[in-house]
């Protein structure tokens, strides 16, 4: 096992950076894990449960030329989360890019809300963050970065998002924090918040009709795709994206 210290050496060459995309399976997570690979990167995809949708963006990926292998790691386990890092340690060689892509969605207006349902999201989308970022943290090399996922919601306020855009705010309330605290080891700290994406978690238990009003929402008259947010998550994993740190974008058409 490496120490803290160990960890952080020379950035990498740019062939040989390797990230780590929890939540990298399906939906925003699988379009991030393919970006990262075409843009050359070795890719450790996490997955919770789902190993078929995992096993299914590795061979994707490897299938178009990649390096993708999928490990099991519950976020929120701090000790899965270490077994996690330290698989794509000893597979690729280091971690130069984390993406926390890892999240849980319940929707009530909060008078409603069960509060088992809250315990569990924020268990997820914010220990679950802190966990992927401590190791983050003390891993990546010198050139790398940590993204973290927020929610467009922070901004637009919709009812019956309460609790998700709660925990969503706090993710964004770490972002620039972390930035400040990993001074002088050259890893950058941003925070992606995605609008309406056209994703099995968004689009699940709506009707047409809200989905097109919400799709009318932002000033380009589209929902965003997975591909979409990819792009700018990649851009912030990247050296061209590197004088970016301590950021919220807001990745959705214009929404307010």
């Amino acid at each position: 096992m490496t120490t803290n210290n160990e960890h952080q050496h020379m950035p990498a060459p740019e062939a040989a950076r390797v990230a780590v995309v929890t939540g990298g399976s399906r939906g925003i997570g699988r379009a991030v894990s393919r970006k990262l690979a075409e843009d050359g990167l070795a890719v450790v995809v996490n997955y919770a449960r789902d190993a078929s949708a995992a096993d299914e963006t590795v061979a994707a990926i490897t299938e178009a030329g990649g390096r993708a292998i999928a490990v099991q790691a519950d976020v929120a386990e701090e000790k899965e989360v270490a077994a996690l890092f330290d698989r794509a340690e000893a597979e690729f060689g280091g971690v130069d890019v984390v993406v926390n892509a890892a999240g849980r969605m319940t929707l009530s207006p909060i008078a409603d809300l069960d509060l088992t349902a809250l315990d569990a999201m924020y268990r997820t989308n914010v220990r679950g963050t802190f966990v992927v970022a401590q190791q983050a943290a003390r891993r990546v090399r010198a050139g790398g970065s940590f993204v973290g996922f927020s929610t467009s919601v922070v901004g637009t306020q919709f009812p019956a998002y309460g609790a998700y855009a709660a925990s969503k705010g706090a993710v964004e309330a770490m972002t620039l924090i972390l930035a400040r605290e990993l001074r002088g080891r050259d890893v950058t700290v941003n925070t992606v918040a995605p609008g309406p994406t056209a994703t099995d978690l968004f689009l699940t238990g709506k009707s047409p009709e809200q989905i097109d009003q919400l799709a009318k929402t932002p000033p380009l008259e589209r929902l965003g795709t997975p591909d979409d947010i990819a792009a700018v998550v990649a851009f912030l994993g990247s050296p061209a994206g590197h004088w970016v740190n301590g950021q919220i974008l807001r990745a959705n058409g214009g929404m307010v």
